[in-house]
């Protein structure tokens, strides 16, 4: 039986990930910020529990706790569109929680986990040797030095492909990259690939929340999606209507 810790659940796309698994009768542990509001569909469930903590402020042994009988881990974090969020403190919050998730994971007896990263299309999974566009790389080279946000993202997904590796004996790990995240209010047709085929600057493609969530919850449900896509950066894409 699968159990599910969602860090960020309070998050644009982290609810909907939580929402995603409560429909198919998954248990939750979702992380939230101690301030943060939840959707009144969360209230009363019973396979949901919530726990109200700074992810930043807690160590391995603390971590280790609350993934008590959990097989899964999703990391939704973000940092808030505020320059605060972008230029304050933790400046790698979304790596050193990819690095303290993996750690308290080493300390755990026994099990193997998955976890899924939310990430993005305008970081390259260099494993392939992607290439994006000259125009891209342009663009994300001036953005990296001007977006910590950035440079984080691509950290923590740099951290899984080198340090986690292939072969981790523990960990089994996806980061999934959305392009252009828009709102939708239900799962739609979307299409996945091993890299990009959009200039993910000048020529992005939409992509649902609520398809992310929903991708990401079969990660976790059907085994052959797992095998087909662990240790790999998926892209996802909305279908296009013709």
């Amino acid at each position: 039986m699968e159990k599910v810790f969602v860090v960020g659940a309070n998050g644009a796309t982290g609810r909907l990930v939580v929402a995603q698994l409560l429909e198919q009768s998954i248990p939750v542990v979702a992380m939230v910020r101690p301030s943060s509001d939840l959707p009144d569909q969360f209230s009363g469930q019973n396979n949901l529990t919530i726990i109200r903590a700074e992810v930043s402020e807690l160590n391995k042994s603390e971590l280790v706790q609350h993934f008590e009988g959990c097989t899964s881990v999703v990391c939704c974090l973000g940092h808030n569109l505020t320059f605060k969020g972008m230029y304050g403190k933790p400046r790698l919050l979304v790596t050193d929680t990819i690095k303290l998730i993996c750690g308290a994971i080493d300390h755990i007896d026994s099990g193997r986990y998955k976890l899924i990263l939310m990430n993005t299309t305008g970081n390259s999974n260099d494993d392939l040797g992607e290439q994006p566009p000259l125009s891209q790389r342009i663009v994300i080279a001036i953005i990296r030095r001007l977006l910590p946000p950035h440079v984080d993202n691509e950290k923590a997904a740099n951290f899984l492909r080198v340090e986690v590796g292939q072969t981790h004996q523990r960990i089994e790990w996806a980061a999934v990259r959305p392009d252009a995240l828009i709102d939708e209010g239900s799962v739609k047709p979307y299409e996945l690939h091993i890299s990009p085929i959009r200039n993910a600057i000048f020529n992005a493609a939409a992509t649902s929340r609520i398809n992310v969530a929903n991708f990401v919850s079969r990660l976790i449900c059907e085994k052959a999606l797992w095998d087909q896509w662990k240790g790999k950066m998926p892209v996802i894409y909305n279908k296009e209507q013709k």
